[in-house]
């Protein structure tokens, strides 16, 4: 039986950044300088498949830091922790390594660095995502206001409108985000922000990537976790941006193929935490059952590196 045609466009960048490939080295760097367990408070990135893989070499994902015992180490998250976690640790004396993207500890010293200059925190942020936790954990409690929509900016109650700053999740829509921060400053005018934008470089690109690869697309998936911030504003990216039907998939055997009937062309990018092997499979399984030409949308190319922990590296 022939098969039918397909365009299967693949977006890049995709996938996994630079802070998510540095995280899962810590934890595998970790393991093979202190053996099996360490403990990681919270995943140590937003994929399944990247988590279990860990798991199975020796990592212990808790939610919490009483959940470690006192005598191994704990890694902390890419997402980052609030101020009050490693000073638990280290109360407690024990061995612990900060995987906290560095562009998310940006977020965090500008954070710190405004308060230091008596200006209230606004941030931009999901409510309940670690990251965000984070970030309003760097400072006293209330010195942190969360907004997440322009609606909420109308009802913010701010100590001082001239004394306010704003930062960002790194992980939000390009777009969503500009809409809050007009508001922000339509109604504060003298808010300050960041000198270069919270959103991170890798969320940006691939945003730009799906933007110019959906509107030459019947459907879209996104391979990525339901709990990964970056993954589903892909998908809301790319169905605002011009594309039908866009989902998120955790791996092939998520595909809804009813769905898909009757296409003639697919776009496939993936979020930032968000494996290579994972996309591959998706790519075969659209092989299997289609005559497949490949092309790439390439908006950007990507050459960051971040360096993993002095703790960890191997004397030179």
């Amino acid at each position: 039986m022939t098969k039918p045609p397909l365009t299967l466009y693949l977006a890049a960048p995709r996938g996994f950044c630079a802070g998510v490939d540095r995280a899962i080295k810590i934890v595998e760097m970790a393991l093979e300088k202190w053996g099996a367990p360490v403990y990681v408070r919270h995943e140590i990135v937003h994929n399944k498949f990247v988590v279990d893989g860990l798991r199975d070499k020796g990592a212990v994902f808790v939610e919490e830091l009483s959940e470690c015992p006192d005598d191994r180490p704990v890694i902390f998250s890419a997402h980052g922790v609030p101020k009050a976690v490693p000073a638990a640790a280290a109360a407690r004396e024990m061995v612990f390594v900060d995987a906290t993207c560095p562009l998310v500890s940006k977020v965090h010293i500008e954070a710190q660095r405004h308060a230091d200059n008596g200006l209230q925190m606004i941030m931009i942020g999901h409510a309940g995502h670690p990251e965000t936790v984070g970030t309003m954990g760097q400072l006293p409690e209330g010195e942190v206001l969360l907004v997440e929509t322009p609606q909420d900016v109308a009802t913010v109650a701010v100590r001082d409108p001239q004394r306010l700053a704003y930062v960002t999740q790194t992980t939000l829509s390009v777009d969503d985000t500009a809409d809050v921060v007009a508001a922000l400053q339509a109604r504060f005018p003298a808010i300050v922000g960041p000198h270069k934008e919270d959103i991170c470089y890798a969320t940006t690109n691939r945003q730009e990537a799906v933007k110019a690869m959906a509107p030459k697309c019947d459907a879209m998936l996104v391979v990525g976790a339901p709990n990964s911030s970056n993954s589903k504003r892909l998908v809301e990216v790319g169905a605002r941006a011009g594309c039908p039907y866009a989902q998120l998939v955790q791996r092939a055997r998520d595909i809804d193929w009813r769905s898909l009937e009757g296409i003639r062309s697919i776009g496939i990018t993936a979020g930032a935490s968000a494996p290579e092997v994972l996309i591959n499979e998706v790519i075969e399984a659209f092989s299997e059952r289609y005559s497949v030409t490949r092309e790439l949308v390439e908006t950007a190319v990507e050459n960051v590196e971040f360096k993993v922990p002095r703790v960890l590296r191997t004397p030179a």
